[in-house]
Parts: structure tokens; C-alpha cells; sequence
């Protein structure tokens, strides 16, 4: 019975993504164009080989960590501390919980769009403000800047992905035993104290689940940054699915784009795999 159970799922994840991804595989071995793919040539390793010798290549695999850590970081730490807000007690707080989820259910078009309109140099009120206060860089598009996109791109994303985690690490403090906080303060415990002793070990799985979705999520963040910049300017932004997705339907290499495919999927594999051996070890201290 429980085999019958669960093999609809398995036979959906085999047709659905391990076929997808065997077929993905194999075609980065073979040098394939979009114009013609069924005359795909075999070349074993050489694909592998140009994008490790390739330094732009090096540098879109810096900018993509340097996109992933950012945006798991900052999502994370302002989720955690607008979930502590929101689970104070407050008037109004149940508005205020329905409010902070407005950016995650906002369209990524819609969201890059007024984006956009705010980034304008010209027009758009985010230079408007740094001009005000006597800021240079309120001169320039921060999207047209090699300088200022990679933040622009950033603060963007954040804005848009904290509430999730928000929404999440609430409802883990949600579970934390109101016991035990009131305990701790009786004992004399400050704040900080009760959420490092009571709070954190609490709420630690599920940052540290989130923390890993969070990352495969950034990994594969498509729209918004193309949206935004399209890997620009002179592939500031451009991370591993902007490259993908200019090397498979720009320069029309289905081959190479496979290749970077497989390396994005060698990442996550190996994110994940950290995440669940954090948990193990997680588990066997807690055992003790």
C-alpha cells in the first residue's frame, strides 16, 4: 500500500522532470543549433570545456552567488523582523499581516515594470529622492549603470520575495510554546535572551527550509531580472538563466545552453545537499 501511494507521484516526477532533465543531459554533450536540432553532432566534454575556459562565464557564475546569497540574506533577515512585528501585539495587526503580503502577490511583469518608471532618471521618483537629499547617483539610471543595476536588481527582488518569508517564519513563531517565553521572563530574561534561548531553536527549521528554497529559487529567477536589465549592462546582472536563455534563443547554441542548464541543477544539487546534511546534523545534537 504505501509503494501504491506514492508511485503516482514518483511516475509524475519521472515523465515530468526526470525524462526533461535526462533529455537536458544529453543534449549538452552534442554541439545542437535552435535552427536545425534534430542535426546535433556529438562532442562528449567540449561544451564543459569552453564555458570553464570562457571568463565571461566565471564571471556569470560569480553574479549569479553574489544574487542568490543577497537575496537569501536580506529576504530572510527582513522577513524574520517583520515577522516579529507582526506577531507582537498590535491594533490593527491583522490588517497590517494582510498588507505585508502585497509584493509576493504581485505580478513579476507588473512588478519590473513600475520598477522601471521608478529607476527613470528623468522622472522616476527613486532619483527624484536622491536628488533631493543631495545624492550623485540620483543623476543616472540605475538600470543603464554597471555600477548601480546589480542593486537596483536587488532591491527589486527583495521587495518583491520578503514577504514570503515573512508570511513563514510568522507562522513558525507561531509554534513557538507562549510557556516558555513567559518562563524565560520570569527568569529574568531580556528580550534578546529569550529569543536566542526560546525563539531561535524553535523557528531554526524552518529558516533553514526556507533558506534552501529561497536559493533554489534565486538559482532560476528569470523574469525580473530580464525584465529589468536583460543581463545588462555589459552582463552586470547577467546570471546563469540569463545566459541560458541568450545562449539557447539568442545565439540559437541549444548545446552550451543545455551545459550552463546543467551546472545551474549541479548547484542546487549541492545546496541541497548541505541543507540536508545542516538537518542530520541538527537532528543527531537535538537526539543528545
Amino acid at each position: 500500500m504505501p509503494y501504491a501511494l506514492v508511485l503516482p507521484a514518483t511516475l509524475y516526477l519521472l515523465v515530468f522532470q526526470g525524462y526533461p532533465l535526462l533529455c537536458e543531459l544529453m543534449l549538452s554533450f552534442t554541439s545542437t543549433s535552435l535552427l536545425s536540432p534534430a542535426d546535433g553532432q556529438w562532442v562528449g566534454l567540449q561544451n564543459y570545456a569552453d564555458l570553464w575556459r570562457d571568463p565571461d562565464f566565471h564571471r556569470v557564475i560569480f553574479t549569479t552567488l553574489l544574487y542568490t546569497a543577497a537575496c537569501v540574506a536580506s529576504a530572510i533577515g527582513l522577513g524574520l523582523g517583520s515577522a516579529l512585528l507582526l506577531d507582537a501585539p498590535f491594533r490593527g495587526r491583522g490588517i497590517a499581516r494582510a498588507l505585508v503580503t502585497i509584493p509576493w502577490a504581485a505580478p513579476p511583469v507588473a512588478v519590473a515594470l513600475i520598477f522601471i518608471w521608478i529607476y527613470n532618471a528623468q522622472y522616476g521618483v527613486f532619483g527624484h529622492t536622491l536628488r533631493f537629499f543631495g545624492i550623485e547617483a540620483g543623476q543616472e539610471n540605475w538600470l543603464d549603470s554597471m555600477q548601480h543595476a546589480m542593486p537596483a536588481v536587488l532591491i527589486t527582488t527583495i521587495w518583491q520575495i520578503f514577504p514570503f518569508a515573512s508570511v513563514v517564519l510568522l507562522a513558525a513563531l507561531q509554534g513557538v510554546p507562549s510557556e516558555l517565553r513567559e518562563a524565560a521572563v520570569m527568569d529574568g530574561a531580556d528580550r534578546l535572551s529569550v529569543f536566542k534561548a526560546v525563539v531561535w531553536p524553535t523557528i531554526r527549521p524552518s529558516v533553514a527550509l526556507l533558506a534552501l528554497f529561497s536559493t533554489i529559487w534565486s538559482l532560476r529567477r528569470f523574469d525580473l531580472i530580464w525584465l529589468l536589465t536583460q543581463g545588462g549592462p555589459v552582463g552586470s546582472t547577467n546570471t546563469l538563466v540569463i545566459d541560458l536563455y541568450r545562449r539557447a534563443f539568442v545565439n540559437h547554441h541549444l548545446g552550451q545552453a543545455a551545459a550552463v542548464g546543467m551546472m545551474g541543477v549541479v548547484i542546487a544539487l549541492a545546496v541541497t545537499l548541505v541543507y540536508f546534511r545542516y538537518t542530520a546534523r541538527a537532528e543527531k545534537q537535538g537526539a543528545r
